[in-house]
C-alpha cells in the first residue's frame, strides 16, 4: 500500500503506534535511524526532525552540521520484531538542508534523480537483487565466533541444512512488511544462505535491500547466531555476492537491453569502487564463481553478466560482480546512468563469450579486460572517471 501522509496519521492513531523511526544511510549505505513519538510526526513531515550531520558519515563537517530529515509516507512499515502493544514503525526519509534544498549526499536522492532521468527518456528500470550471507555461531557472551551454523552445500536440506527455519522466519518477517522474497535456500560455503528478491522499482528495491539486511541481523540474533554479509567470510570458501539483475523496458516497445548492458559493460571498471567498496570485496573476485572479467554471456555463471534462460516480464541481465557491502542507492543509481549513456550512445555489446572463464587457458583469458584487483585500484578509476565525476557529487568521489 502507497501511504499518504493522512494514512500515516490514521495508521499510528489505529494500530496502537508509539514510536516512528525515521530511517536513512549514510554514503556507505549503513542504515541510520532517530526514533521520534508520534505527537511528533506533524513536524517532522512540515518542518523535518534535525540531526547532527557532521556525525554521520560523509554528511559535513562541525560548522555546517545540521541536516534535516523529513520522513516519506509511503515507505511506511510495521517492524514486526518489536511489540504488539506499542508498536513501532519505520519510514525512509528524504535529507534536506534547514534552507530546503536536498542535500546532495543523500545516496537516495542520487537514486531518485537517476529514476526521473531514466524516465524522461522513456525508460524504466526494475531491480530484482540476490543476497548472500553467512550465519555463525555465537559465544557465550553472544559475540559472534568464526564457527558456521552448519556444514550444509548447495541446497541441500535438513538435517544438514541448519539455516532452514532462520530462513523461512526471515522471509515471513519481510512479508509482513510488504517486503517480497521470491526463494531461498542453503548456498555453497558452510552456514552460507542466499535470499532473493522478484523484480520491483529502483527506489522500493534498494530500500528493501537496506531493510532486508536489518531484518536479517535481527532474526539471526534472536535464534543465538550472528548474520556476516562481509564479501569473504571464510577463506577458502565462497563469498557473499549481490547480484543484481535488472529489467529494461522502453516506452516506445524498442529492445533496450543490449545497449543498456553494454553501458555497464563500457564503465563498470570504474564503478566497482562502488559495487565492491572494501579491502575484502577483492578476495572474492575471481574465485568461487564470482567474476573477475568484464565479459558476459547467456545463461553461464563464470561471466560478469549472464543472461538468464526467461522470457516476457521475466526477461533480465543479472550482474554478478557486487556484493552485499555496496550502498543499494549509489550502486544502482550508477547502473542506471551507465545504462542510459549506453541507450543515447547506441551501443552495443560485444560479443558472447560462452567458455567457462575458471578454466580458460591464460592465451584467452590475458586478451579481456579485468575487473580492477584491489580497493586501491578501484578507486583510482573512480577518481580518474569523467563518468563517475560526471552523475556523483564531489563528496561521493573516492
Amino acid at each position: 500500500m502507497l501511504y499518504t501522509e493522512q494514512d500515516v496519521f490514521e495508521f499510528i492513531e489505529q494500530e496502537d503506534v508509539k514510536f516512528i523511526r525515521l530511517a536513512f544511510c549514510d554514503i556507505t549505505g549503513k542504515q541510520k535511524n532517530i526514533s521520534i513519538m508520534p505527537q511528533e510526526l506533524k513536524r517532522a513531515f512540515s518542518q523535518g526532525i534535525s540531526f547532527d550531520a557532521s556525525a554521520v558519515a560523509g554528511f559535513g563537517d562541525v560548522v555546517e552540521s545540521d541536516l534535516l530529515l523529513f520522513p516519506i509516507p509511503s515507505t511506511l512499515s510495521v517492524l514486526p520484531w518489536r511489540p504488539s502493544r506499542g508498536k513501532v514503525v519505520r519510514m525512509f526519509c528524504r535529507i534536506r538542508h534547514p534552507d530546503g534544498t536536498p542535500c546532495l549526499m543523500d545516496s537516495r536522492y542520487l537514486l531518485e534523480r537517476a529514476v526521473k532521468e531514466a524516465r524522461k527518456e522513456g525508460i524504466s528500470v526494475q531491480f530484482g537483487s540476490e543476497f548472500e550471507f553467512y550465519l555463525f555461531k555465537t559465544d557465550e557472551n553472544g559475540d559472534p565466533t568464526d564457527q558456521p551454523f552448519d556444514r550444509a552445500g548447495y541446497m541441500d536440506v535438513a538435517p544438514e541444512d541448519k539455516g532452514e527455519n532462520v530462513r523461512r522466519e526471515i522471509c515471513l518477517t519481510l512479508e509482513s512488511m510488504s517486503i517480497l522474497p521470491e526463494s531461498s535456500h542453503h548456498e555453497e560455503g558452510p552456514g552460507q544462505n542466499e535470499i532473493d528478491f522478484r523484480y520491483s522499482d529502483a527506489l522500493s528495491a534498494a530500500d528493501n535491500a537496506v531493510h532486508f539486511r536489518s531484518v536479517v541481523k535481527a532474526v539471526a540474533v534472536s535464534n543465538g547466531l550472528h548474520a556476516d554479509f562481509s564479501p569473504k567470510p571464510l577463506a577458502g570458501e565462497s563469498g557473499n555476492g549481490m547480484h543484481i539483475n535488472m529489467s529494461v523496458m522502453a516506452d516506445d516497445g524498442t529492445d533496450a537491453m543490449p545497449a543498456f548492458m553494454a553501458g555497464i559493460l563500457s564503465h563498470i571498471r570504474e564503478m566497482t569502487a562502488y559495487l565492491n567498496p572494501c579491502e575484502a570485496s577483492y578476495l572474492r573476485l575471481g574465485e568461487k564463481k564470482a567474476p573477475r572479467y568484464v565479459t558476459w554471456s547467456p545463461e553461464n555463471r563464470s561471466q560478469l553478466i549472464r543472461i538468464p534462460a526467461a522470457q516476457g516480464q521475466f526477461r533480465r541481465f543479472e550482474l554478478r560482480s557486487p556484493d552485499p557491502t555496496a550502498n543499494p542507492y549509489v550502486a544502482y543509481a550508477l547502473l542506471i546512468y551507465a545504462g542510459l549513456e549506453g541507450i543515447r550512445k547506441g551501443m552495443n555489446p560485444p560479443e558472447p563469450l560462452n567458455i567457462n572463464l575458471f578454466t580458460a587457458d591464460k592465451s584467452v583469458t590475458d586478451q579481456l579486460d579485468r575487473l580492477p584487483n584491489s580497493l586501491e585500484e578501484a578507486q583510482t578509476l573512480a577518481r580518474n572517471s569523467a563518468f563517475i565525476r560526471s552523475v556523483l557529487p564531489e563528496g561521493m568521489i573516492c
